[in-house]
């Protein structure tokens, strides 16, 4: 039996994502595998941002040296680390499944306690361009603090391995720092790493940044494996590594690679890339910062759009907006239920700001998770510390963040059924609903109805509401409609009814143009 040999980082991290490898391929091969560790310049030098550093190819110049001498048969890499060029001979193998793309904010629960007062910096330990942009321009929303307090972010250096980034915010260096979360589940998946990052993340809080708004680094979350391209074993190990390639991340990273070496590449960038296949399509958020100019895009890849039809207007299913040439819905009213519930141990899923009247009624519980950005931003102005959403794309990722070995060292109940506040007409799949709003038809005037003849376009925010609408006004039924990406998309194609999916609403609005 031979023995294959793969080079690895010396780090906890590094050392415990290449086991997890190993582990997988002993038991898919029957081979023998066994670690090399390879000390990188990236991991000796941690005095300074990688950006500030001379050179390339920080993380992965000593391990492609020693796959080419032949001293290693393997390397896995976090394939972000990997560059856009990579050297001649070296073949990519695999690229294994990322569960978790999201960046993660720690804080210590005693500074989210003193946030109502809190004066001065709010200092957020990172070292990357892209992050350090992001965060000072879109972070502090979604921090209950006060607006009486003079509440500033700012970032400042962390480097070091996931451990010591931590226990530099325990030891106070920092009042939250960011991570990526793919990270530290892995560290959660093996006795060793796993019993030092429990006592690590004792007392600590959490809150998984939305990529609609704060995008991570292209291919953050996959593994990629490379070998040798040139191996005199008839493809024998190429053939045993393609195995752990993972087909729906290979197409994601695949597009967020290349969005990343047109942007220019390197670890000076300040762009947040990512991609999401949802169903058959393919989420676009480039966020960041390029030669001083701000850059924000959201598309849904290939996504063929009607054109309004000229003297049409648009109709939104919201009571407000931008647009002076939009129709607003008033003929729905939402009522919130003032309900008193004991949430001891629960993680409560909020659906809209209706909801918000129960939580203030509602004793504290123990996470708090909200259906897209808007809804945690009014949660956090209300004082409440959010600790994700589901970036209104349906409940994909809510299930799996309730599936996480790390979460669960910070919030021992995650993996309960959890609380959903909505309304009465409403179901969950990951929890038992409470009825805490109530939805009713309003009265419109004649003016209201007499607009509505001129619509050619519908956005709806939800399919009860198109229900609602298209039966007092049939003629509604003929004009072309539209939603986001996720519950409501879903419920329009499960009733037939054909509608265009959109990633923003200023990709809805760009249909008048």
């Amino acid at each position: 039996m031979k023995t294959y040999k793969i080079g690895t980082r010396g780090s906890l991290l590094a050392v415990t994502q290449s086991t997890l490898i190993k582990n997988q391929l002993e038991l898919l091969s029957g081979e023998k595998f066994e670690l090399v560790l390879i000390k990188t310049q990236g991991d000796e030098n941690t005095s300074k941002p990688l950006w500030q550093l001379e050179g390339k190819d920080f993380f992965t110049k000593e391990l492609d040296e020693a796959l080419l001498k032949d001293e290693v048969d393997l390397v896995i890499h976090s394939y972000k680390d990997l560059g856009s060029e990579r050297p001649e001979g070296i073949k990519l193998a695999a690229v294994t499944e990322r569960r978790f793309a999201h960046d993660i904010l720690l804080i210590k629960n005693e500074d989210i306690t003193k946030l109502k007062n809190w004066e001065g910096n709010f200092v957020v330990g990172t070292s990357s361009p892209r992050r350090i942009a992001n965060l000072t321009h879109s972070i502090k929303p979604y921090i209950p603090y006060s607006e009486e307090t003079n509440l500033k972010i700012t970032c400042e250096t962390l480097r070091g391995n996931v451990n010591t980034r931590i226990r530099k915010l325990r030891d106070g260096h920092y009042h939250a720092i960011v991570l990526a979360l793919a990270g530290i589940e892995r560290l959660a998946h093996t006795e060793k790493s796993a019993g030092e990052l429990k006592d690590l993340l004792h007392g600590l809080n959490y809150f998984i940044l939305p990529e609609s708004v704060f995008p991570t680094a292209a291919s953050q979350g996959a593994l990629g494996i490379e070998t040798r391209e040139n191996r005199n074993d008839d493809g024998k190990l190429l053939t045993i590594l393609s195995q752990l390639t993972h087909a729906k991340t290979l197409e994601e990273v695949s597009r967020e690679r290349k969005a990343f070496k047109e942007f220019g590449g390197g670890c000076h960038l300040a762009m947040g890339i990512h991609v999401k296949k949802i169903q058959n399509s393919f989420l676009h958020v480039q966020i960041g910062e390029v030669d001083g100019l701000r850059i924000e895009k959201r598309w849904l890849e290939g996504n063929e759009l009607p054109r309004l039809e000229k003297g049409k207007k648009l109709f939104v299913g919201l009571p407000f907006g931008q647009n002076p040439h939009l129709i607003y819905d008033e003929f729905v009213s939402k009522t919130s239920a003032h309900l008193k519930l004991n949430l001891d141990h629960q993680h409560v899923f909020v659906t809209t700001r209706y909801c918000i009247p129960t939580l203030k009624m509602s004793n504290a519980p123990e996470a708090l998770w909200a259906s897209g950005t808007k809804t945690a931003k009014k949660l956090a102005a209300k004082g409440f510390w959010v600790n994700g959403t589901s970036d209104s794309l349906g409940t994909e990722d809510l299930k799996k963040f309730k599936s996480s070995k790390a979460l669960q060292m910070i919030h021992s109940h995650i993996q309960s059924e959890w609380a959903v506040f909505s309304h009465k007409d409403s179901s969950s799949d990951i929890g038992v609903v409470y009825h805490t709003y109530e939805r009713s038809e309003l009265a419109t005037t004649l003016s209201y109805e007499k607009e509505l003849k001129d619509v050619g376009a519908c956005y709806w925010t939800s399919y009860l509401e198109y229900v609602s609408f298209t039966k007092k006004f049939p003629h509604l039924l003929d004009v072309h409609h539209f939603c986001g990406l996720g519950k409501t998309w879903e419920e329009f194609q499960k009733a037939g009814v054909n509608v265009h999916p959109v990633a923003s609403m200023q990709e809805y609005y760009s249909i008048e143009k």
